[in-house]
C-alpha cells in the first residue's frame, strides 16, 4: 500500500442537493398554489350549476297581496274626488271707511251672531251722534214753547183779543217745530247708524277662517287703494260643510238625490263619513265635461275642515248607507284560496318559496274573499295556486 492509498477520500462531491433531486410534487408550497386555484374553480363551476338548476326549478305565479277593505265597497256604484266646502261663508268688512282701531278675535275663534269682532276709530261719528242728540232736545224745547203759545193766542182769540193772523202764526209755528223734531229725530238715527257701521259685526254663527287685517290698516268697503283692506275676517259656518264633486257626464245617471255616500277625506285616509246626495247643479262644466254633485255629511266631527281633498263613493240601495263606517275587513282574492285535505288554505310567498298556511274565511264580497285568521295585512299570496305548488316549492313572480 502506497502513502496515497492512505490518505483520506475527497469527499466533497458527495454534497446532497436537495432541491434538484425531490419531485416536485413533494413540495407543499408548489402543491397548495396548484390545488387552491383548482378547488376555487371547482366551487364555482358547483355554484353555478345549483343556481341555475334553482332558477330552472322556479314556478311562475301570480302574486298578490292581502289588504284591508270596507263592507260599504261591496255597494260601490261609482267614485268621484272633490273638496270639502262650506256653504255659508262670508269675508266680514264694513260698511264704512276708517281706520282699525279694536279686533276681538283670530284664526280658529268660534263667533256668534250679532258679536262686534271689530271696530273702526269712531270718535267723530260719536260726537256727530251726540250733537244729533242736543239739535232734539233744543227741537224738543221749541215744540213745548210753540205749544203753549199756540194756547194762548187761542184763548185770546176765542175772547176776540188776538186776530185770525196770530193765531195762524202760531199754528204754523207749532208745526214748523214738529217738523223739526221729526228732522232730529232722523238724524239721530242716521248718526247711529254711522256709529254702528264701525262696528263690524258677525253675519252668523261660525269659526274664523282667515284674519285679513291687522289693528292700524285702513279698512274700505270696496278696498278702492293698495293700502286698504276690504274684508277684516273669513267666516265659515262649520255645520254647513258639504263636499262637491265632480262626476263625468257620462256617470251622471248613476246618481241621483238622495243616494247613500260614503266620503273619505286625503287627510284621514281610514276614517269612513257616511254622506247623502243633496243637490246635483243643473249644469255642466264644458272644459272638464264633468257635473257637479253636492253630498252633504250626515255625521261630522272638527277634523274635517274647509278645502279639505275628499272622495267620494256613491253606493247603491239604501241599505249600504248602514254599512258606511263599519271597521274594514282583511281579504284576498277568492281564486288564491283552495282546498287542501278539506280545508281552505293559501299559499303564501315568502323569501322565493311558498307555504301552505290554513285560514279561517268569512263572507265574500264581490270577488273577494274575508279572511279571519291565519293571513296578515300585507302578506304575498299565489293567486289561482296550481296542485303543484306545495310548501317550499320555489316560485317567482310572473313578469307582466
Amino acid at each position: 500500500m502506497t502513502p496515497s492509498d492512505t490518505s483520506k477520500p475527497d469527499l466533497s462531491g458527495l454534497r446532497i442537493r436537495r432541491e434538484s433531486e425531490q419531485p416536485a410534487s413533494s413540495n407543499p408550497r408548489k402543491l397548495w398554489k396548484i390545488i387552491l386555484p383548482l378547488g376555487l374553480l371547482l366551487i364555482l363551476v358547483a355554484s353555478f350549476f345549483m343556481f341555475r338548476r334553482s332558477l330552472a326549478s322556479a314556478t311562475e305565479v301570480d302574486l298578490v297581496t292581502a289588504s284591508l277593505t270596507y263592507p260599504s265597497q261591496e255597494n260601490a256604484v261609482l267614485t268621484a274626488s272633490g273638496y270639502v266646502v262650506a256653504q255659508r261663508k262670508a269675508a266680514v268688512a264694513s260698511k264704512g271707511t276708517g281706520r282699525l282701531e279694536y279686533l276681538r278675535v283670530e284664526e280658529g275663534d268660534k263667533v256668534i251672531k250679532g258679536m262686534v269682532i271689530a271696530r273702526l276709530e269712531d270718535q267723530d261719528m260719536i260726537a256727530a251722534l251726540e250733537k244729533a242728540k242736543a239739535d232734539l232736545e233744543v227741537a224738543r224745547a221749541d215744540l213745548y214753547d210753540a205749544e203753549q203759545t199756540l194756547s194762548r193766542i187761542k184763548t185770546l182769540h176765542a175772547s176776540d183779543l188776538a186776530s185770525k193772523a196770530e193765531l195762524d202764526a202760531a199754528q204754523a209755528r207749532r208745526n214748523r217745530v214738529s217738523a223739526s223734531i221729526v228732522s232730529s229725530q232722523a238724524a239721530v238715527r242716521a248718526a247711529e247708524v254711522a256709529v254702528e257701521n264701525t262696528r263690524i259685526r258677525a253675519p252668523f254663527d261660525g269659526t274664523v277662517l282667515t284674519k285679513d287685517a291687522d289693528v292700524g290698516e285702513v279698512v274700505a268697503p270696496f278696498a278702492s287703494s293698495a293700502s286698504s283692506r276690504g274684508a277684516v275676517v273669513t267666516i265659515a259656518d262649520m255645520s254647513s260643510l258639504q263636499v262637491e264633486a265632480d262626476v263625468s257626464e257620462s256617470n251622471i245617471t248613476r246618481v241621483r238625490l238622495g243616494q247613500p255616500c260614503e266620503i273619505v277625506l286625503d287627510a284621514y285616509p281610514d276614517v269612513r263619513y257616511p254622506g247623502v246626495v243633496h243637490k246635483i247643479v243643473p249644469t255642466a262644466d264644458r272644459a272638464k265635461a264633468t257635473v257637479m254633485t253636492k253630498v252633504v255629511f250626515r255625521e261630522l266631527d272638527e277634523r274635517v275642515l274647509p278645502e279639505m281633498s275628499a272622495k267620494v263613493t256613491f253606493l247603491s240601495g239604501d241599505s249600504a248607507a248602514s254599512k258606511v263606517g263599519s271597521p274594514p275587513l282583511l281579504v284576498v282574492p277568492t281564486s288564491s284560496v283552495v282546498q287542501r285535505t278539506g280545508n281552505p288554505v293559501v299559499l303564501l310567498v315568502r323569501d322565493g318559496k311558498a307555504t301552505e298556511a290554513p285560514v279561517r274565511t268569512g263572507r265574500t264580497i264581490g270577488n273577494r274573499t274575508e279572511i279571519l285568521e291565519g293571513v296578515s295585512r300585507g302578506d304575498q299570496l299565489v293567486l289561482n295556486p296550481t296542485p303543484e305548488i306545495v310548501t317550499g316549492t320555489n316560485v317567482t313572480p310572473r313578469s307582466k
